[in-house]
C-alpha cells in the first residue's frame, strides 16, 4: 500500500540563518583567540600605569581623582566603572577589559560581513590583534584601542548603509561606532569621520539623511560632553583646544614619522623622540604596510570591492595624519586606529599573493608571504615581550613606594608631589597634586597648607631634586626615589 505525505519541505530560512553564523564561528574563534593571548602575554597583575591611574581615581573609590587635563575624554572612565567602583583589583580589571577587547574586535569586523570574503576579515583581524601595541593596550584602562575598534564598526557600517536601503542595524552600528571613538577621543573621531561626512555631504551619490543624522548624533553624545565640560572648566571649548594643545606640546606642523618609527622599538611615549632608528628588523614592516595596502587596493579592483576597500584607505590616511605631521612627540598607540583601518585592505593584498595568478611562481611567492608573517609575528612578540618586562618593573618599583609611605605614616587621607606624583598616589590611595607642569592643580601655599592636616610626602625621581617648600623635610629612600615627607604636625 503506497502513503503519500503533503508534508512539506522545511523552510530555507533556519538554512541560511545556520550558514550565516557558521560563516561568523572563524570570527569569534579569532576574538577569543586574542583574548586569551592578551591574557598570557601582558601579565593581570601589571599594574596601572600613569595615564591608567589617571581614568580609572575618577570612578574608583581606591583613591581621589587625579587631576583630568585638557586633552582627555570620560570614555574610559565610563568603560572600567562597571569593575572599578567596586573593586581596586588590578587583576579583575584587566581580564575584564581583556574579555570586552575581545567582544569589541569580533563585533568591529562583524560589521564587515558581506563586504570582504570572511577568510579576509579573519586574517585582517588577526593581522591586527597580534601587533605588540593591540595586545599590549587592549587589556589596559586606555583610549586608543576603543578608537580603533570604533574606527572599524562606524566605517563598516557606514557602507552598509550607503545603498538606502532601510538597515536599521547598519545605522545603529554607524551611530554606535562614532559615539564610541567621540566618548574616547573626540578629536581622533573627526579626523577618522572626516572622509565620510565629506561623502555624505558633497557628493550627490552618497548622500544619505538618515545615516547623516545617525552619525551626527553619535558624535554628539562624545563630543557634546567634551564640550560641555570644556565651558564648565575651561572657560569654552576655544580655551580647552588651546589648552590640550599646549598640554600635548604645541599642535601644528611637526613631522613626527621618524618619531614613530623609534616608538615601534617599544617606546610606549617617545617624548622627548631621541636617540637613533630601530634595527631594520623592527621596523620593516612599517615600510611594507603601505605597499601591501595599496597592492590591496588593486586586488578589490579586480574583485569588485574597490569601493570599500579605497574609503578605509582614505580614512586610515586622515587617522594617521595628526600623529604623523602635528604632533611634536610620538606613541605607537596613537596610530591603532590607522593600523585597524589598514588591516583588511593588506590581508586582501596577502591573499591575493597567495592565492591569486602567479602559474610557477605561486609556490615561492606563498612561502614568502609565510616566512614574511612568521618574522613579523616574531618580532612583534620580542618587542612587546620587552615592553612587559620593563613596564612591569616600573609599575614594581610604584608599588614598594607607595608601601614605604604607608611605612612612614603617609596613609589615606594623603597628599603626594612631585616626580610620578600622579600614578604612585593612585598605588598608596592619596590625592595628587603638581604646582607646574602640565599637571599644575595647585600652589605651594595649598600644600603647605594641607601639610598642617594630613600627611604630606614628596617625590624625587634619581637624578632629581626636591621642590624648595620640601628641602628640609626628612627624607627616605625607596625603589630608587627619596621620599621628603612633611614633619608630622598636631593633626
Amino acid at each position: 500500500m503506497r502513503i503519500s505525505s503533503n508534508v512539506a519541505a522545511p523552510p530555507a530560512v533556519p538554512v541560511a540563518v545556520s550558514a550565516a553564523a557558521s560563516a561568523l564561528t572563524p570570527l569569534a574563534v579569532l576574538a577569543g583567540l586574542f583574548t586569551l593571548a592578551q591574557l598570557l602575554l601582558v601579565p593581570p597583575w601589571m599594574g596601572l600605569g600613569w595615564d591608567e591611574s589617571v581614568y580609572v581615581s575618577q570612578v574608583s573609590p581606591h583613591a581621589p581623582a587625579a587631576f583630568f587635563s585638557a586633552p582627555r575624554a570620560r570614555g574610559v572612565p565610563l568603560l572600567v566603572a562597571p569593575v572599578a567602583v567596586w573593586s581596586s583589583s588590578t587583576v579583575v580589571l584587566r581580564v575584564y577589559l581583556a574579555v570586552l577587547s575581545g567582544v569589541g574586535l569580533y563585533l568591529a569586523l562583524r560589521a564587515w560581513r558581506g563586504l570582504f570574503p570572511v577568510r579576509v576579515l579573519v586574517l585582517g583581524g588577526a593581522l591586527f590583534a597580534s601587533l605588540w601595541m593591540t595586545l599590549f593596550y587592549g587589556p589596559q584602562a586606555m583610549p586608543n584601542y576603543w578608537v580603533a575598534v570604533g574606527a572599524l564598526v562606524v566605517v563598516g557600517c557606514f557602507l552598509r548603509a550607503r545603498d538606502g536601503s532601510a538597515d536599521r542595524t547598519a545605522l545603529w552600528g554607524a551611530a554606535a561606532g562614532t559615539a564610541l571613538m567621540a566618548w574616547m577621543r573626540p578629536t581622533d573621531t573627526v579626523w577618522v569621520t572626516l572622509p565620510l561626512f565629506a561623502l555624505l555631504v558633497g557628493v550627490r551619490g552618497w548622500r544619505r539623511p538618515r545615516l547623516l543624522v545617525a552619525m551626527a548624533a553619535g558624535l554628539g553624545t562624545g563630543a557634546g560632553a567634551w564640550v560641555l565640560e570644556a565651558y564648565a572648566q575651561y572657560g569654552g571649548l576655544a580655551r580647552r583646544l588651546a589648552e590640550a594643545s599646549r598640554v600635548q606640546g604645541g599642535l601644528g606642523w611637526n613631522f613626527a614619522v621618524d618619531d614613530q618609527l623609534r616608538g615601534l622599538v617599544g617606546r610606549t611615549l617617545c617624548r622627548p623622540c631621541t636617540g637613533d632608528l630601530p634595527h631594520v628588523a623592527v621596523m620593516a614592516w612599517w615600510f611594507v604596510l603601505p605597499v601591501l595596502a595599496a597592492l590591496g587596493l588593486a586586488v578589490a579592483l579586480r574583485a569588485g570591492r574597490g569601493t570599500p576597500t579605497a574609503v578605509l584607505l582614505v580614512c586610515a590616511a586622515t587617522a594617521a595624519v595628526p600623529y604623523l605631521f602635528l604632533i611634536g612627540y610620538a606613541a605607537p598607540r596613537f596610530l591603532l586606529p590607522a593600523y585597524a583601518l589598514l588591516a583588511l585592505p593588506v590581508a586582501d593584498a596577502l591573499l591575493g599573493l597567495v592565492t591569486g595568478p602567479g602559474g610557477a611562481w605561486r609556490p615561492v611567492v606563498g612561502a614568502v608571504v609565510v616566512l614574511g608573517l612568521v618574522g613579523h609575528l616574531a618580532v612583534q612578540y620580542a618587542v612587546l615581550a620587552r615592553v612587559v618586562e620593563r613596564t612591569t618593573a616600573f609599575h614594581r618599583d610604584w608599588e614598594r613606594t607607595a608601601a614605604e609611605l604607608r611605612r612612614l605614616g603617609v596613609r589615606p587621607p594623603c597628599l603626594l608631589t612631585g616626580d610620578y606624583a600622579i600614578p604612585i598616589a593612585y598605588y598608596a590611595g592619596c590625592a595628587s597634586a603638581h604646582t607646574h607642569g602640565n599637571n599644575a592643580n595647585t600652589t605651594r601655599e595649598d600644600i603647605l597648607r594641607t601639610a598642617e592636616h594630613i600627611p604630606v610626602a614628596a617625590l624625587v625621581a634619581p637624578g632629581g631634586g626636591p621642590p624648595g617648600f620640601a628641602r628640609d623635610w626628612p627624607a627616605h629612600r625607596a625603589a630608587g626615589f627619596r621620599l621628603h615627607v612633611a614633619p608630622v604636625v598636631a593633626r
